[in-house]
């Protein structure tokens, strides 16, 4: 019989989520980021400590401090809804009627799972029904959702979701292809292999609509 702890394991091993939604305490904000980054260094500073390093050398002194700045400020500042980027449409005038392709789209992302680097391409597409969104609105559509704790699973469908509501059409689509540091530097410690994840909305889960997606991008991500 599996204990707890090792079912949490089997969990996070597996990159198994268990939550859609990023899963937040309702007091999750209850705190200024300031007060949140004071928490975070203590708590840092007890690691260092705990794992036997000097943190009176010179190199080490503002790590604690730095990471959490960096914590709240930048790697997971994608869980602050206040820091959502406004997903501003408009009207399709010259009625561009085919599929819209934005690929490459560089993914740095979080592991909620042991908090090491996804890093990795996003491909997005739609088609318009009526409304477009400016290119750099879908980077940072996808900048934001990566920058959390994250299953790439997760955020391939939140990136779909994002976009279906700002264009008021189901007609989009996202693959992710990104290497897991939790897979390529612990564990199975396997360096070449990625994970590809697809979410698939509207007209993109036709064949045709499909195939032509997948067409565009090819799939040939190097890191």
């Amino acid at each position: 019989m599996i204990n707890n702890e090792e079912f949490q394991d089997e969990i996070g091993n597996n990159h198994i989520s268990t939550s859609a939604k990023n899963p937040l305490r309702e007091d999750a904000f209850a705190i200024s980021d300031e007060e949140k980054i004071e928490k975070i260094k203590k708590d840092v500073q007890n690691i260092l400590i705990t794992l036997g390093m000097d943190l009176t050398d010179d190199s080490l002194k503002g790590t604690p401090n730095r990471v959490a700045k960096m914590f709240v400020k930048e790697i997971f500042g994608g869980l602050n809804p206040a820091k959502k980027p406004n997903a501003s449409t408009f009207d399709n005038n010259y009625k561009y009627g085919e599929m819209l392709v934005e690929k490459n789209i560089i993914v740095y992302s979080t592991c909620e799972h042991h908090l090491l680097p996804i890093i990795g391409r996003a491909h997005v597409a739609y088609i318009s029904n009526g409304r477009v969104i400016g290119l750099s609105k879908m980077n940072r559509i996808v900048e934001y959702y990566a920058k959390r704790p994250q299953v790439q699973e997760r955020l391939t469908m939140q990136i779909v979701q994002e976009l279906q509501m700002a264009l008021g059409t189901e007609d989009v689509a996202c693959v992710i292809d990104a290497k897991h540091l939790c897979v390529n530097s612990r564990g199975i410690s396997d360096i070449e292999s990625s994970t590809v994840t697809s979410e698939f909305g509207g007209k993109f889960k036709t064949d045709q609509t499909r195939r032509e997606f997948l067409d565009y991008i090819k799939l040939e991500t190097k890191f």
